[in-house]
C-alpha cells in the first residue's frame, strides 16, 4: 500500500516529524484561506489510473446507478421557504457507485484504513481525532461518471469532504466551486437562488489530475461537478470519517444510497 503514497512529499507516516507538521501547517493554512486543500501526486498518478480501469467491469456489471432529483440542501423542505422558492428548484445527479465491499484490496481500500491517514486528516481539520466507519459499504465508496452524468448543485451535510480524483474525463468533469455562499447566521436564501440560476460570478472552477487528494469543505460553499463528456469516465474516491468511533449507516440510507442493506 504505501508504496502506492508519496510518502517522501507527504510523510503521512511520520506524524509528529517536523516535515509533517509543515504538511499540516500548510494544508491548514490552505483550508483557512481556500476552504480546501490538494495534495497532488499523493497517490502515484499511474497507480490511481490504473485502479480506476482495474474496476471498469465492476461498474458495469454490479455498480448502484444512483438519479436522483434533489435541492441544493437535499431534503424535501426547508421552513420558512415556500416551495416554489427559486433556492429549492430541483437539479438532477447520476452516477454509478462501488460500496467499500466492492473494492477491497484497492489502493483506495489500503489507504483509507491506513491509521496514519485518520491521523493526519484529523490534524488538518484540528480535531482530536478522525475514525473510519464501521460500515463497509459506506466507509469507501468509488464513484464514476459516464458521459451526461453530473454531480449537480448540493451543500454538504458534513463539514469536510475527503476525495480522490483516480481517473479524469476527457472533457468536462470540473469541480464547480462557490466559496461560503452561506453561513450560520445568514442562510443567503437570494444567493442561493442567483446561483442555481447561473448568476454568481464567484463561482471558481478546479480541475483535479489523478492521485490528487482534495478536502473540501462544504458545508457552507456549495459545489458542483460539471457534466462529463466523452468516453472516459470520471471516477474518484470518496473517504468518510466521523469524530466518535461506530458510525454506521442505516439500512434504509444503505437501500437509498446504494440499493441495498447488505
Amino acid at each position: 500500500m504505501t508504496t502506492a503514497i508519496d510518502l517522501d512529499r507527504y510523510p503521512l507516516d511520520r506524524p509528529g516529524t517536523p516535515k509533517w507538521q509543515a504538511l499540516v501547517d500548510q494544508c491548514r493554512a490552505d483550508l483557512a484561506r481556500n476552504g480546501m486543500f490538494n495534495l497532488a501526486g499523493l497517490m502515484d498518478p499511474d497507480v490511481a489510473r490504473t485502479a480506476a480501469r482495474s474496476l471498469a467491469p465492476n461498474f458495469a456489471s454490479e455498480s448502484f446507478n444512483h438519479q436522483r432529483e434533489h435541492n441544493i440542501y437535499f431534503t424535501r423542505t426547508v421552513a420558512g421557504l415556500s416551495d416554489d422558492h427559486p433556492a429549492l428548484a430541483r437539479v438532477q445527479t447520476s452516477n454509478d457507485t462501488l460500496c467499500g465491499d466492492q473494492v477491497a484490496g484497492t489502493p483506495m481500500d489500503g489507504l483509507y484504513h491506513l491509521p496514519e491517514f485518520a491521523v493526519f486528516l484529523a490534524a488538518t481539520m484540528d480535531k482530536p481525532a478522525l475514525y473510519t466507519m464501521d460500515d463497509v459499504m459506506a466507509g469507501l465508496n468509488v464513484m464514476s461518471y459516464r458521459e451526461g452524468q453530473v454531480l449537480n448543485w448540493h451543500f454538504d451535510r458534513s463539514e469536510f469532504t475527503t476525495t480522490m480524483l483516480l481517473q479524469a474525463p476527457e472533457q468536462g468533469g470540473e469541480f464547480l466551486y462557490r466559496t461560503d455562499l452561506r453561513s450560520a447566521e445568514d442562510p443567503n436564501y437570494d444567493g442561493v437562488a442567483r446561483l442555481l440560476r447561473g448568476e454568481d460570478p464567484q463561482v471558481q472552477s478546479l480541475t483535479l489530475t489523478p492521485g490528487t487528494l482534495n478536502v473540501f469543505r462544504g458545508k457552507n460553499t456549495p459545489h458542483r461537478v460539471s457534466p462529463v463528456r466523452g468516453g472516459t469516465t470520471r471516477v474518484i474516491a470518496v473517504f468518510s470519517f466521523f469524530e466518535r468511533p461506530g458510525m454506521r449507516f442505516t439500512d434504509e440510507e444503505r437501500i437509498g444510497f446504494y440499493g441495498r442493506a447488505a
